[in-house]
């Protein structure tokens, strides 16, 4: 069974769907024009947040509302992680060279790792 949608809490699901994506409270903040506080909030003290809050929420989570709301399971497996793409945009800015080098370590802690 997913692990999101055993999470009762609506708080405790939105901080751990945030957190999969890579996101910083902060991240999701400024995703929803809202402060970082309203995301802590919601996130700890609400587990009833306004219909508009829950839209822009899934938007910017890239899920539906019925999966943030735990009415359906939630796939996590497709949606990218922020941090890994934030990273793969530096990369992509590195000349060919170092690109190239960056790869050679990344194949070699791959091979080490077994995945």
């Amino acid at each position: 069974m997913n692990k999101i949608k055993e999470i009762k809490s609506f708080g405790k699901r939105l901080a751990m769907l945030r957190k999969e994506r890579g996101m910083t409270q902060q991240q999701l903040a400024d995703k929803i024009d809202v402060t970082r506080r309203v995301i802590a909030y919601y996130e700890v003290e609400s587990d009833n947040p306004p219909g508009n809050i829950i839209m822009l929420l899934s938007k910017a989570l890239n899920i539906s509302a019925d999966e943030l709301l735990g009415l359906t399971p939630v796939d996590t497996n497709d949606k990218p992680n922020l941090r890994i793409t934030q990273r793969i945009k530096k990369i992509e800015g590195l000349s060919p060279s170092q690109q190239k080098a960056f790869l050679k370590t990344i194949d070699i802690f791959l091979k080490g790792a077994q995945v």
